[in-house]
């Protein structure tokens, strides 16, 4: 079955560490982000159950985005980076 396009922008392939950082940073994931555009990533976790709707994912090479999960299957999500609201 082949899902419609709804991206913004196509994503790039990658194959990059990551972390999930939930609110507060006392909780975190190791995943795996397996593609990935300026406004959004597929991200792989052993299990995404424990993953809240919005977390921060820090990538390897330092850079983070805040996220919002647009859909989940048992261990992929596909996420939309929020922009940060100016102070």
């Amino acid at each position: 079955m082949q899902q419609d396009e709804k991206r913004r922008e196509p994503r790039l392939r990658a194959l990059k560490a990551g972390r999930a950082v939930l609110a507060g940073g006392y909780s975190t994931f190791n995943c795996t982000v397996r593609n990935l555009s300026t406004h959004g990533a597929k991200v792989v976790f052993e299990n995404t159950a424990d993953i809240p709707h919005h977390f921060c994912l820090r990538l390897e090479d330092g850079t983070s985005h805040d996220c919002m999960v647009r859909w989940r299957t048992p261990r992929e999500l596909g996420v939309e980076f929020i922009e940060k609201q100016a102070s």
